[in-house]
């Protein structure tokens, strides 16, 4: 067997067994297989798929490829939660910490950007001095003492996911959904949570562009889920449009604060009370209803933003320095009318070209820049007016690449809902 073997057979869309999957895993980890020969392998399943024998054939070998956490030593339920990615998304800084003040403990392990979507370490990142590694036991030690801790994905748990992931971001692989799937669930298994949340983005700013391909690939996730016995739980949710307004690290770090003080954007608020009153109704078996109140009492009477705190502080993280862009530079509307759509994925895309994000994997954020609409979908605007603010340092946009971002037309217009479906 070898891995041109293997890169032939997928070219012929054909089914690859457990012992070529497993070769290609252990072949990638110790590289007798080379970077690009795993991205040709890679841009294969892309083009020609994989069966959902041959998805949960990779969950495992990529779940088998590093340590699986014990959080036997937990005491109380744990919750996982994992975004699809989509522009502007900081919904796990608000959660996590809102849960926690619930008494619903977080393990997390996130991610860093992935194509034009940003990811919770690179944001995590932008706080000064907030470390992003722990040991096994002063993860568990954290999580027990304040109910929720968030690192980085480690070198010993799901190396082959990490790797993959790298490759998959500047090889132009990021959209397949076995591949997602696998990543995701890898990831979420090993980080040996009870219940995992995941919302699957749709829409022009997210991986998955339509609803047919995002149900798919919940029910996917949802089927590995029953397959290694985990409660998983999906919601499908809008990203035809940035979620919330700032988009950058720094920015939507302040954001999160803004949401977790009460005061942030309607549609980021929206979504953390949904996603918390589902996930303390499931957990802790009390009415929807009574859980979302009781979800939006903690960010009222501060308790969730405490909890946001002590886990900076635990991680020894600094707010009072978060970065700030030498540039800002306002972006005005050139004609007067409603806002029809803002094109998300173009968005990112240039918060990303700014340097919000990686063009190749060794590129260097810069944690300051990044954009923050003062108008969303359904605003009425009149020519003159600011659309966005971009936050900027060395690297320069050009005013029409963002102003072509925007549609505006003369007639009010439907906003979409922003939860689509729920899944479980």
């Amino acid at each position: 067997m070898t891995i041109i073997d293997i890169i032939e057979k997928k070219k012929r869309k054909e089914e690859l067994s457990l012992e070529e999957i497993s070769f290609f895993i252990k072949g990638m980890l110790d590289k007798s297989i080379a970077d690009y020969q795993v991205s040709s392998l890679l841009m294969a399943i892309v083009l020609n798929g994989m069966t959902d024998k041959e998805t949960m054939y990779l969950t495992k070998q990529m779940i088998d490829s590093g340590q699986i956490i014990d959080l036997s030593e937990v005491k109380g339920p744990i919750v996982d939660k994992h975004s699809t990615g989509g522009v502007g998304d900081k919904v796990t800084l608000i959660l996590g910490p809102l849960l926690a003040s619930m008494g619903i403990k977080m393990a997390k392990m996130s991610g860093r950007g992935l194509g034009h979507t940003g990811g919770t370490i690179d944001k995590l990142e932008a706080i000064s001095g907030y470390n992003v590694e722990l040991t096994r036991e002063n993860f568990i030690k954290q999580v027990n003492e304040i109910g929720i801790a968030i690192i980085s994905q480690s070198g010993n748990i799901v190396p082959a996911d990490k790797k993959l992931y790298a490759l998959r971001d500047v090889t132009g692989t990021v959209d397949s959904i076995p591949l997602i799937a696998s990543s995701i669930m890898s990831k979420k298994i090993a980080s040996g949570a009870d219940v995992i949340f995941i919302d699957v983005k749709v829409g022009n700013g997210a991986l998955m562009k339509d609803i047919e391909s995002a149900k798919k690939l919940a029910n996917l996730m949802i089927e590995i889920g029953k397959y290694f016995n985990k409660t998983v739980i999906c919601f499908l949710t809008n990203m035809d449009e940035p979620l919330g307004c700032a988009i950058g690290n720094a920015l939507e770090v302040q954001e999160a604060i803004d949401c977790l003080h009460g005061i942030g954007p309607l549609d980021v608020m929206e979504l953390i009370i949904k996603i918390a009153g589902i996930i303390v109704h499931k957990v802790n078996k009390i009415e929807l209803e009574e859980a979302e109140t009781l979800c939006l009492k903690k960010i009222n009477n501060g308790e969730a933003y405490e909890k946001f705190v002590q886990l900076v502080n635990a991680q020894h993280g600094d707010l009072t320095k978060l970065p700030k862009a030498e540039h800002v530079v306002s972006v005005k509307a050139l004609q007067t009318g409603y806002i029809k759509s803002i094109n998300a994925l173009q968005l990112g895309e240039i918060a990303r070209l700014i340097g919000a994000g990686r063009l190749t994997k060794e590129d260097t954020i810069d944690y300051a820049v990044g954009l923050v609409l003062t108008h969303k979908v359904g605003d009425y605007v009149e020519k003159g007016d600011e659309l966005l603010k971009v936050y900027l340092n060395k690297k320069d946009v050009k005013t029409e690449d963002i102003l072509a971002c925007f549609e505006i037309v003369p007639n009010k217009v439907h906003k979409k809902s922003l939860i689509y479906e729920i899944l479980k």
